[in-house]
C-alpha cells in the first residue's frame, strides 16, 4: 500500500480531472480541462510527468486504448482513478475544508 501523505496543488487538480472526464481521461483532455479552470496553459508533457508519479504512487492506473489513424497508429493512454486514489482526494477536501471553516473572516 502506498505511503499515506497530503497531495499537492497540481495533484489534486490532476485526480479531479481525471474523474471528472471518466472514460475520456488521457493527456489532451486532461490538460484541457485544467487550463480552463486554471486560466493557465497547462503542458501535456507536464500532465503526463505528474500522471506517472501518481500512477507511481498507487493513485492512478492506465490503460491503451486502441491505436488510431489520427494518431498516426499510436494508442492512446488512459487513467483513471484508483480506489487510494479516490481515498487521497476525499482525505484532502475533508481537511481543506476544516482549514477553511476554522479561519477568521477574510476580508
Amino acid at each position: 500500500m502506498p505511503e499515506r501523505g497530503y497531495l499537492g496543488e497540481f495533484e489534486l487538480m490532476l485526480l479531479l480531472a481525471v474523474i471528472h472526464l471518466g472514460d475520456d481521461a488521457y493527456g489532451v483532455p486532461i490538460s484541457r480541462e485544467l487550463e480552463a479552470n486554471r486560466g493557465r496553459t497547462v503542458s501535456v508533457g507536464s500532465v503526463y510527468a505528474a500522471l506517472e508519479r501518481l500512477e507511481a504512487k498507487g493513485l492512478v492506473s492506465s490503460s491503451l486504448g486502441d491505436p488510431t489513424p489520427e494518431r498516426g497508429g499510436k494508442a492512446k493512454r488512459y487513467f483513471r482513478i484508483t480506489k487510494e486514489g479516490l481515498h487521497q482526494v476525499q482525505e484532502t477536501r475533508r481537511v481543506l475544508t476544516k482549514l477553511w471553516q476554522t479561519l477568521p473572516a477574510l476580508k
